[in-house]
């Protein structure tokens, strides 16, 4: 009879007591990262102060103590405004009413749609499908079109009952729209750009100003060249467990990227659209702050806070 005790039993055993033990701290890694935003602060000449920018909150029952703790370390920045980038939900039929956690931002609140707010692309499959039609998409500036990603899946009216839901809750939606505004005697030009994969990007003509524009897009892939000052996006986050600022196969998932002199900065966003419980490697939830009013190291440690400046 063998032995059980044998060395070669020994080593196969102790080796799988390691390889569980690494999973175990590899998952207890990925769940504190899971909860610890950081804080990236852009630096722009011109633009006004305390302008906060989050998407991707995919807001659900298991995760609502993480996006609370989110939005008190916003309002301790002290937000001039508030920006929302996107996929409040999962886009699988969520309970509406735990959108009420914004009303709890001290701040005016502007948002756009993203894909899991329509049901686009949001399962393994479907998501290939959009990114297999993004050949058809036209992002030239004078022809822009992305019609190519509109299929029958697409939930319109649920998007509007969550806008409705939003909207109640002190989120103004822009839906291809643009608002003016007045912060601190800088005036902010914010165009908010439906969603893409949805088919419902239409950027509006604007007016000659000298304000600050700022779009918002929810896939940073469908973004064009706009005369903007600064373009942000969200949808990638991070790639959840890839190390920041890293493009695959061309693809940029988070930080800043500049192409054709125009500005884009990609957030790794606050929340995790196919887990219950927020996991999370290299790939921390991020809170952006342009032009902060008050220093962030005093909301989260110096470690947790990026800065980055924009010429």
């Amino acid at each position: 009879m063998k032995n059980p005790f044998s060395r070669w039993n020994f080593n196969r055993y102790f080796s799988v007591i390691i390889l569980v033990a690494a999973l175990n701290l590899s998952l207890g890694t990925m769940y504190l990262e899971g909860q610890a935003s950081e804080i990236t602060v852009i630096d722009i000449e011109g633009a006004p102060q305390g302008i906060v920018f989050i998407a991707d909150p995919h807001l659900k029952e298991g995760t609502t103590d993480h996006i609370r703790s989110v939005i008190n370390e916003i309002n301790a920045l002290q937000p001039s405004v508030v920006l929302i980038g996107g996929d409040f939900v999962f886009g699988d039929g969520e309970n509406f009413t735990l959108q009420e956690v914004w009303k709890d931002l001290d701040a005016p609140v502007y948002a756009i749609l993203g894909n899991h707010d329509y049901k686009a692309g949001i399962t393994a499959q479907s998501a290939i499908q959009k990114m297999g039609a993004a050949s058809g998409a036209c992002l030239d500036t004078g022809h822009y079109d992305v019609s190519c990603y509109s299929d029958p899946s697409t939930d319109f009216e649920y998007a509007e009952q969550l806008t409705g839901v939003l909207e109640e809750n002190g989120v103004r939606v822009l839906r291809n729209e643009y608002v003016t505004m007045d912060i601190g005697g800088k005036e902010l030009l914010l165009v908010g750009v439906d969603d893409g994969w949805a088919g419902m990007s239409d950027p509006p003509a604007l007016p000659d100003s000298d304000a600050f524009v700022l779009y918002m897009i929810h896939e940073p892939g469908c973004r064009a060249d706009w005369d903007s000052d600064l373009i942000l996006a969200g949808h990638t986050h991070g790639g959840q467990f890839l190390p920041k600022n890293l493009a695959i196969g061309g693809v940029e998932m988070s930080g800043l990227v500049e192409r054709n002199g125009t500005h884009t900065y990609i957030t790794r966003g606050i929340g995790t659209s196919n887990l219950e419980v927020e996991l999370r490697l290299f790939a921390t939830p991020e809170i952006v702050v342009i032009n902060p009013v008050v220093p962030p190291e005093s909301v989260l440690p110096q470690g947790r806070v990026t800065r980055i400046h924009v010429e």
